[in-house]
Formats: C-alpha cells, structure tokens, sequence
C-alpha cells in the first residue's frame, strides 16, 4: 500500500507540475530516450552540476525514479516529508550506508528505476571523481545502468532562475552491464565506478569532463537487452 500511495504522489504531483514547469522555463535539447527501456529493473546515472539536474532529469523520463538523495534533504521541515512521500530513498554521503543499500537494492528486485548521481554531491560544471556506492549496487544486483548527461544547468541558481528561459541538453546512452568480477575488491569496485563515469563523460562534451577528460571508450562485456 505504501509503494502505491508513493508512486501515486509521483505521478500525479511531482512529475505532473514539473513537466508543466519546464515547458515554460526551459527549451530542452534532449536525445536518446529511446534508449530508456520501458520495463524492468534500472540504475539510471547522471552527472550532478545544479539543483536543478533532477527535476529536469524526472521532467523528460519516461518511468518514474525511485531516487537515492542525501540525509540532509530528509531532515527539513516539510521538504523531507514530500521527498519520504515520493519514495525517495535516504543515504548518508561519504559513508558506508548500509540501510540505503539494502533499500537500493530492494528498489531493483521490484523492477524499479534506481536515480543515482554517482559523485555524491554537485560538481560545479565538470566531472569530479565518483564514489564508489553505485557500483558496488550495480555488481551486487547485476542490473543494467543507463547512463545520462546533462549540461546547460551549471549556472543555473534556485529560485533565482525559476522563472528565466534556458536552454537545456540532456543525452541518454545505451544500457550497459558491468562485469561481474566473481569476487568484490577494492579494485573491482574502483574499476566499475570508473567505466560508469567514463560512459557518463563519452556523452558530455569535452569542456565538462573534468576528472574524465582522457575518456576513451570503456570495455563492455555485455548489453543489457531492452
């Protein structure tokens, strides 16, 4: 019941006025959303420049995102109430959150889209290095990761800009599958987080890649079917 009322507080609130918002205040460039399959469990990744990157990002996907946002949005008076009401899912930045994880994972087995911007924090208008929490997900359920990139946003400012028209890029890449290493090390997981940031930055253009502007193309050992 309560996955329910939280996917029925999505639709018909969140996705609803924020798509009504942004046909307004911004012109969209967006490619790729054949890309996103229509069913099926999903980690969806992003680069992270604005506060305004999500709702842009939830404004032209197709399913819902069940995202993964950081504590201290949870803890706001009213604000952490309507994201707990959307079914987001809380995590400690910078540490081992464990609960998070589990519920990451729970979120995948029920087919769910898992939102997840890997560097854990906005990175200013180039790539900054990622942690190493959405791989380690992705190696211990094996679902497909749907990369994205979006740029137009880094100047953005909230509230300052609700209402100033931008222009908006925003690029899906192909679902991908990071090989599994039979045992987790360090190095494996290090591994996965650097090929998700690589196929992350191949679809930015090269003035925003920052930590990845070497990015060659990653090694895929198997296309996720959509």
């Amino acid at each position: 019941m309560k996955e329910r009322l939280q996917a029925a507080f999505y639709w018909l609130n969140v996705w609803t006025w924020i798509r009504a918002t942004l046909l307004v205040v911004t012109g969209q460039d967006v490619t790729g959303r054949e890309n996103i399959p229509r069913k099926g469990a999903l980690i969806f990744t992003c680069n992270h420049f604005s506060l305004a990157d999500p709702p842009l990002l939830i404004g032209t996907f197709s399913r819902r995102i069940v995202w993964m946002a950081k504590q201290e949005l949870f803890d706001l008076p009213l604000i952490g109430k309507l994201y707990e009401m959307g079914g987001f899912i809380p995590v400690r930045r910078f540490e081992a959150d464990l609960r998070a994880i589990r519920r990451s994972q729970d979120a995948l087995r029920r087919g769910h889209v898992l939102g997840m911007f890997p560097e854990g924090t906005r990175s200013g208008g180039r790539l900054g290095r990622a942690e190493p929490g959405t791989a380690l997900i992705a190696l211990r359920t094996g679902a497909p990761i749907l990369p994205a990139a979006i740029w137009g946003t880094e100047h953005v400012k909230l509230p300052r800009d609700l209402f100033r028209r931008t222009r908006v890029h925003v690029r899906f890449g192909r679902p991908y599958r990071l090989q599994n290493p039979g045992r987790f090390t360090r190095e494996s997981i290090m591994a996965g987080t650097d090929e998700i940031m690589r196929r992350i930055a191949q679809l930015l253009p090269s003035e925003y890649r920052g930590e990845y502007a070497d990015t060659a193309d990653p090694s895929v050992t198997a296309e996720a079917r959509t």
